[in-house]
């Protein structure tokens, strides 16, 4: 995780991405969205509860936090970045609703059992393979027993996913994960049962076929997965 590499996009990360993303109809929005309203799915359906204290692991310049307060109201969200520009930019947008704070890429600055929940966009494959434990554990340190880690990530086994990784800028630098040793790597963090799930089956000419996604989570042809698993 190299803070002047994030540091770099941090200024123009929204127009980078929409220049990245394939011209399939979605917008940047679409692919923020959609994650955490499954993670808030997932929660209730895992935990029986609506997450409170949560964590964005690798937030950059904040995106996601008008979905949390959608999908989780009340919440008190705490968005996590290596990039001390990105959290600038979105400390400025929506610091009013979210804790920005600072990431040394080593240890998470928080006591144990401090969150409900630790969510996770696309950040595993800009970090070392061999620090993905590290970081898991680190997850698991800080979630509260019982509580949630999800973990979404693009999959190589989409060819389209790999063409877009492979053209946008700040995926320059990027592993791509298989979904398997993703959750290998939470089972060694000391998590229970980590479970994938395959995601983004149908572009947007096609989109009145998404609902079908939800009896399609096993098939490992998604653009992206997630990975959930339980302390």
């Amino acid at each position: 995780m190299d803070e002047d590499e994030f540091d770099k996009f941090a200024d123009k990360y929204q127009r980078t991405l929409e220049q990245s993303l394939p011209r399939s109809g979605d917008d940047v929005g679409f692919f923020t969205e959609y994650k955490v309203k499954d993670t808030a799915s997932l929660a209730r359906r895992l935990t029986g509860e609506s997450a409170v204290r949560i964590m964005d692991f690798g937030a950059g310049v904040g995106a996601s936090v008008p979905y949390f307060l959608e999908y989780f109201p009340g919440c008190e969200l705490t968005c996590l970045d290596v990039s001390k520009r990105s959290l600038t930019i979105g400390e400025s947008r929506f610091g009013e609703n979210a804790a920005f704070c600072h990431f040394d890429g080593e240890k998470l600055a928080f006591a144990d059992n401090s969150f409900d929940l630790v969510f996770s966009a696309c950040v595993f494959h800009h970090t070392p393979p061999d620090r993905h434990v590290h970081f898991l554990n680190e997850i698991h340190r800080v979630l509260n027993p019982g509580g949630l880690a999800v973990v979404f990530e693009h999959n190589p086994l989409n060819p389209l996913t790999v063409r877009t990784v492979k053209h946008c800028p700040f995926d320059e630098n990027a592993i791509l994960i298989h979904a398997n040793r993703l959750q290998q790597c939470a089972n060694q963090a000391g998590f229970n049962k980590a479970r994938v799930g395959y995601r983004l089956f149908f572009p947007y000419f096609l989109r009145w076929l998404r609902p079908l996604e939800s009896w399609m989570t096993r098939l490992p042809l998604g653009a992206q997965y997630y990975v959930t698993a339980q302390k």
